[in-house]
């Protein structure tokens, strides 16, 4: 976790660490990126000292990765991917005028997909235009129906026989704990039983994911529940040590390969679910919701 307070790494900094591990050299990295070679050994000087680590080997020869180094670039790879994310799907949200392909996705899929997409439709159509909306899979359901967007990305189990719907993903969703939880590293699967007799914390009712798990429990009135809106608040509910939850393996990725949360086996639950595009029947998709709707395919 970052401190509070704690200045963040440069960007270009970053980005110039990936190229120098790309060039091989601190000179050909610079004229990649239209600096000098003084001011690029500059920031990767300004880097190491933010970071607290050695990133390059320096020597009359020239300069090479330390181990730490090469390490620190892969996450810097996963830091630039995660900008041109954010970058993109901003881009999306804000997008508002005429001829703007519009669509609204559940959050999970807004989250962790949607970007990725669109990241590849501006390579694909630089000129396309799209308009994101993000909400929980009812109002995906609701806008789609109501024509106030275009194209929709839902997640619960059940979609309505008036739109159609095309299968874009599988997913699963998993029990997670904080690594101090009574279920943490327990030998045998979490039973049915078990789980309802649980504190849970769950998304809020709408939720396509909240669906998938009133689906395999049942109903969740008698369930000792804390219910939020969003993914991010689940994640650093349960990671406190709020109780246990059952959220998409798409959205706990990051936590689990960091061990901040942990996966529990579940014995008896299908927690299995379809991610799919929908739209009205009388809608016909234009070139721009035809190439999203390949992408999306595309794994």
């Amino acid at each position: 976790m970052t401190e509070v307070g704690r200045p963040l790494p440069d960007l270009d900094a970053i980005r110039l660490l990936v190229v120098i591990a790309d060039c091989g050299s601190i000179g050909a990295a610079a004229r990649r990126e239209g600096i000098t070679q003084p001011s690029a050994s500059k920031r990767i000087a300004v880097l190491e000292r933010r970071l607290g680590v050695e990133l390059l080997r320096r020597s009359t020869r020239g300069s090479s990765l330390t181990d730490n180094g090469r390490v620190v670039t892969e996450w810097a790879r996963g830091v630039l991917e995660a900008t041109e994310a954010l970058l993109t799907g901003s881009a999306a949200l804000r997008a508002a005028h005429t001829g703007t392909l519009r669509v609204a996705a559940s959050q999970t899929i807004a989250e962790y997909l949607v970007p990725i997409w669109l990241a590849k439709l501006r390579t694909a159509m630089p000129d396309a235009a799209v308009r994101l909306e993000v909400m929980n899979s009812a109002g995906v359901i609701d806008a789609v129906r109501a024509s106030s967007c275009d194209v929709g990305f839902v997640e619960s189990p059940g979609v309505p026989a008036d739109l159609t719907a095309t299968t874009v993903r599988r997913d699963e969703l998993r029990l997670v704990v904080a690594p101090g939880h009574p279920f943490a590293g327990r030998a045998s699967a979490v039973t049915r039983k078990e789980l309802a007799a649980s504190q849970l914390v769950v998304r809020e009712v709408g939720s396509g994911t909240r669906e998938v798990l009133e689906r395999a429990l049942g109903n969740l009135d008698a369930v000792d529940l804390l219910e939020l809106d969003s993914n991010a608040a689940v994640k650093i509910s349960v990671a406190s040590g709020a109780g246990c939850t059952v959220i998409s393996q798409l959205a706990v990725a990051a936590e689990l390969a960091d061990s901040r949360l942990v996966e529990v086996p579940v014995h008896g639950l299908d927690l299995r679910r379809l991610l799919r595009m929908v739209s009205r029947r009388d809608y016909r998709p234009n070139e721009v919701a035809t190439t999203l709707a390949r992408l999306a395919h595309h794994r």
